[in-house]
């Protein structure tokens, strides 16, 4: 089993700024992917970005130029840098661990209103 704890999530205004974290712990060992997806009201989970162990990552091109997402692996944490924010981020933001198994966290809200 994998636990997540995400933080990070609120209500910034458009063009700010916000860092999400997700801290993993229990059963973590080899290679494994990390990374954030997303879902806003009425419509369907998407990809944001996710880390490979090595450091590969790979975005969604709504998010390329804006986010980064980074890991320390030494903390088993992955984190999530969102720059100029717009309205249409807003969403519930998941993390995710997959492993030989898939592990989702609890999800933290991102809100981008004036």
């Amino acid at each position: 089993q994998v636990q997540l704890v995400e933080s990070g999530g609120g209500l910034v205004q458009p063009g700010g700024s916000l860092r999400l974290s997700c801290a993993a712990s229990g059963s973590i060992f080899g290679n494994y992917i990390m990374g954030w997806y997303r879902q806003a009201p009425g419509k369907q989970r998407e990809l944001v970005a996710d880390i490979t162990t090595s450091g590969q990552t790979d975005y969604a091109d709504s998010v390329k130029g804006r986010f980064t997402i980074s890991r320390d692996n030494a903390k088993n944490t992955v984190y999530l840098q969102m720059n100029s924010l717009k309205p249409e981020d807003t969403a519930v933001y998941y993390c995710i661990h997959r492993g030989a198994y898939v592990y989702w966290g609890q999800g933290t809200q991102v809100t981008v209103s004036s």
